[in-house]
């Protein structure tokens, strides 16, 4: 433990820091925006990722993997401050916290297994292309010194590696930009013309709110979808960051992490956040691995905002936009648009949908729970589809055995039923279940179905070789050899 403990942090020291850089730069815009698109004073965002920053890297599942205050939280907590201004968001914050805690405790993290591979990859395309689309207004509009600008930082970041990775590009081009449009005196859009910012480090602060019933009526409706869009994009940039690693992490210790970070963000005057997949991105790519690089963009991001503030005001928005456009441009898996030739049918569908909702909507959970639904109807339909009956009649015409093979459930019932012929004079039916297995209770109204109507024609039915899961809901919820079995079939 002890062992692991050091390599998380100390493993890549020199990396992690100028990582830690990077990321602490391009967070300071993206946290201002945050925090107007809430509508609460930028220090709300600055603060939380800070805060959130420097939790997740003591507590965090996923070493290497930023958390901050997102757009995607953001979204969720526009009517809330509206309505009931800023110390509800404050204790909506904690409450957020509460949740996901708890939820790491119950081992929820584990549900991700249920996220196939075609939504996970939508979810990435759909974010890429909103981290894109983020970065037009500040294209827009604009005079030519800013295209050129962000052509050079372009060029810096997709050019220097080729020379030297002693620092990482996206620091150098940042840095060179500010030094050029300083000393040339451009006019062009600064991190300054996006808000003030704080003037202190973040204290203690409780909400100063009632602490009842009606308080926690207000407030329970904007925590729990805060609660589950949080722990749902941690959990997705888990999964990025772990490909890009090619490490394995810990999902529910990070759900618990994201509890913990919300909880101390609440009680410093932040705003809830999550895992961010862009700056994540930024992280791994310009070196960074370990909780000290997650550290360093945490505390360097307040030491820039609270005592340099003068020097990051002059940063040119141009230059961040250029390291954003470099996160979507890696973000985006260009691999799945060439696998859409190879790729089944279905699971083109599930990538597609995904990232259309979620562009459209602007809303993490509601594209991934699309997905997520259209992935699991496929799977029913194809699993189904692979139900397959046959039948041997004896010599004597008088008996025949049905051969069932197959994973018999809701979506393959009336397929199952539609095998049998009822109108053939038998004495007896044998139906071999030895290679089926009857699912749900849809199944076994289709096998009571079925042995009801062969003894109706007169015939005797037998059913054989079923295992013991089958055998257990069969005898759970079959009514085929109870009196009435008819008539309980009918629902009467």
């Amino acid at each position: 433990m002890g062992k692991t403990w050091k390599l998380e942090w100390f493993g890549n020291i020199r990396a992690d820091i100028l990582a830690g850089m990077v990321v602490a730069l391009a967070l300071i815009p993206e946290a201002i925006a945050f925090s107007i698109i809430a509508g609460v004073d930028p220090k709300v965002g600055l603060y939380a990722s800070f805060c959130i920053c420097v939790i997740t890297a003591f507590v965090g599942g996923r070493p290497g993997q930023i958390s901050a205050a997102t757009g995607a939280m953001a979204l969720l907590m526009v009517t809330l401050v509206r309505d009931h201004g800023l110390e509800y968001l404050l204790a909506a914050t904690l409450l957020t916290g509460l949740i996901q805690l708890v939820f790491g405790l119950l081992k929820l993290g584990s549900l991700m297994r249920f996220v196939s591979r075609s939504v996970v990859t939508g979810f990435v395309n759909a974010l890429a292309i909103l981290i894109f689309l983020a970065q037009l207004p500040e294209l827009t509009n604009v005079t030519w010194h800013v295209y050129a600008l962000t052509a050079a930082g372009l060029g810096i970041i997709y050019g220097l590696p080729y020379v030297s990775k002693a620092i990482p590009s996206p620091l150098v081009a940042i840095v060179v930009i500010t030094a050029f449009v300083m000393f040339m005196g451009v006019d062009v859009r600064t991190v300054g013309d996006m808000g003030e910012l704080p003037d202190s480090l973040p204290v203690f602060l409780w909400p100063d709110i009632p602490l009842n019933l009606e308080t926690l009526m207000i407030i329970l409706p904007y925590a729990l979808p805060l609660a589950v869009v949080g722990l749902l994009e941690s959990m997705m940039t888990q999964t990025i960051v772990d490909d890009l690693t090619d490490t394995k992490s810990d999902r529910n210790k990070e759900c618990r992490a994201q509890g913990i970070a919300n909880v101390g963000s609440g009680l410093m005057g932040g705003m809830a956040g999550c895992a961010m997949i862009g700056q994540s991105v930024i992280n791994i790519k310009s070196g960074g691995r370990g909780r000290l690089s997650m550290f360093a963009a945490g505390v360097v991001l307040i030491v820039m905002v609270v005592f340099l503030a003068e020097w990051v005001r002059q940063i040119p928005m141009a230059a961040l936009v250029a390291v954003m456009i470099m996160v979507s441009i890696g973000t985006f898996s260009w691999q799945s648009v060439r696998d859409l030739k190879k790729h089944p049918m279905s699971t083109n569908i599930v990538m597609i949908a995904t990232v259309v909702v979620v562009v459209w909507t602007h809303n993490l959970a509601i594209g991934v729970f699309v997905g997520v639904l259209l992935a699991a109807l496929f799977f029913a339909a194809k699993v189904g589809s692979y139900m397959h009956v046959s039948s041997i009649l004896n010599k004597e015409g008088t008996h025949r055995t049905y051969k069932v093979i197959g994973q018999v459930f809701f979506t393959s019932s009336e397929k199952f039923v539609e095998s049998f012929d009822f109108k053939e004079a038998l004495d007896k039916v044998t139906i071999d279940v030895d290679r089926a297995h009857f699912w749900d209770i849809t199944s076994v109204a289709a096998l009571d179905k079925v042995i009801l109507k062969f003894r109706r024609e007169g015939a005797e039915v037998e059913v054989i070789g079923m295992n013991k899961a089958t055998a257990t809901v069969v005898d759970k919820f079959g009514v085929s050899d109870k009196p009435d079995a008819a008539d309980k079939l009918m629902g009467h």
